[in-house]
């Protein structure tokens, strides 16, 4: 059992509901404050892991919240992530790092397996398929978990059902790709994974529900599923098969809470 664990981003999408299931299994959670401890700070980042001497450190922030520091993207994305690789592997701590699918550009064709090579040259996915990189450099025993789209029960978090909600009080319909397979996850199953990350090997791993559904499928069984007034309309304007296919990692399907997919 985990006694003691730190979580940056423990107040976003994926953070709050980690933090939740993790203290509901009587873990102490301790969130990463960064105006108490600063990012570009490095003594002060050791300090604080050293005083808090937590079993795993789940590293899921990201820059969404800027503070004006210089370079801010760069520093939060890649840097950051750098130095807890160091001080973890140092410490003795357990690095569990979240990236994302967008490390590969929309460019690149699915579905996509642990041979695929990233290839995003800008912008977030960039930064995090530096930060992967960087972080297996700085701790071989880290863990690095790739992670799509996150799909929440309710609007107002940066989630699937959020974007949805927002299109359609925007446009007064939905227009979903019937060409674009998004890698993506329910919220509670995503975190479910997460939890045990720290058990696995060290390495690389992804984790997606989609089997095999396109954006118009999903968006339309998301719309019987919450009961939503939405207006759903077939679109191809994105066409990418974005899946993430890992047969180590265990996360059910989305057709397990959308019987519309089947």
């Amino acid at each position: 059992m985990l006694k003691r664990v730190v979580i940056t981003g423990a107040s976003g999408t994926v953070g709050r509901e980690l933090s939740r299931l993790l203290e509901s299994a009587g873990t102490e959670v301790i969130g990463w404050d960064r105006r108490r401890v600063p990012v570009n700070n490095y003594a002060a980042m050791e300090d604080f892991l050293e005083e808090t001497r937590p079993q795993v450190l789940f590293h899921l922030a990201t820059a969404s919240r800027p503070t004006g520091l210089p370079n801010e993207d760069w520093l939060v994305n890649f840097e950051w992530a750098s130095e807890l690789a160091w001080i973890t592997r140092h410490q003795g701590i357990r690095f569990v790092f979240t990236s994302s699918v967008l490390v590969f550009s929309s460019r690149a064709r699915g579905p996509f397996t642990l041979e695929s090579e990233p290839d995003a040259m800008e912008g977030y996915g960039f930064q995090k398929r530096m930060a992967e990189q960087r972080v297996m450099y700085q701790n071989p025993e880290a863990v690095v978990v790739r992670l799509g789209w996150q799909i929440g029960r309710f609007p107002g978090s940066n989630n699937m059902v959020d974007f949805l909600h927002r299109q359609m009080e925007r446009e007064g319909r939905i227009e979903a790709s019937q060409k674009w397979l998004p890698a993506c996850s329910f919220l509670e199953d995503t975190v479910q994974v997460l939890a045990g990350m720290w058990k696995y090997p060290a390495g690389l791993y992804m984790v997606d529900s989609n089997r095999g559904w396109n954006f118009y499928q999903i968006a339309q069984a998301l719309n019987h599923r919450f009961g939503q007034p939405w207006k759903v309309v077939p679109g191809n304007s994105l066409d990418q098969d974005q899946r993430m296919i890992d047969p180590r990692v265990e996360i059910p399907p989305l057709s397990e809470k959308l019987s519309q997919l089947g």
